[in-house]
């Protein structure tokens, strides 16, 4: 998928990765921006706490980085945005800086999406979709799996190609 092209890195998306990288991303921001709630699995595991046993000193925490760091995330999910073809496929072409948001970002989609399915360390993600099929191949959560695999897919891509 993605190769190092100079100092570029570079990946042909046909249209479906465009829409559904598009969709996304798009999820992330409206996850960050749409009445943010704390008791959200999705959100504490994107914003853990930074000490468990001290709610005041988490409280403190969050008070003084989370604008940031939600900015951050938003600007990460919106480099996806505009690096994406506009509306078919095509090349997208990423410099050192874009690849890194690119991969925070894809992190951060596998984190929210693996809260949602309920991904465990340790899952066999192939075993999982495999059941999924079975037990109904039209299913959302067979589409949602396959969606997890392939942002994983997308990012160990990148991230080869820029260790190369």
């Amino acid at each position: 998928m993605f190769r190092r092209r100079g100092d570029r890195y570079v990946a042909t998306l046909a249209v479906d990765e465009v829409r559904v990288l598009r969709k996304v991303a798009s999820e992330v921001v409206g996850l960050l921006t749409d009445g943010f709630d704390h008791s959200d699995p999705v959100l504490g595991r994107l914003f853990p706490e930074v000490y468990p046993d001290d709610s005041v000193g988490t409280a403190e925490f969050r008070r003084y980085t989370e604008g940031d760091l939600k900015t951050g995330k938003i600007d990460q999910a919106g480099a996806i945005l505009a690096a994406l073809p506009e509306s078919s496929g095509g090349e997208v072409q990423l410099d050192a800086e874009a690849a890194e948001a690119w991969l925070r970002a894809l992190n951060d989609a596998r984190l929210a999406m693996g809260v949602r399915l309920e991904v465990k360390d340790g899952t066999d993600l192939g075993a999982e979709l495999d059941e999924a099929v079975a037990a109904d191949p039209s299913s959302s959560r067979v589409f949602q799996l396959s969606v997890y695999a392939y942002l994983g897919y997308l990012q160990e891509s990148l991230l080869n190609a820029m260790l190369d």
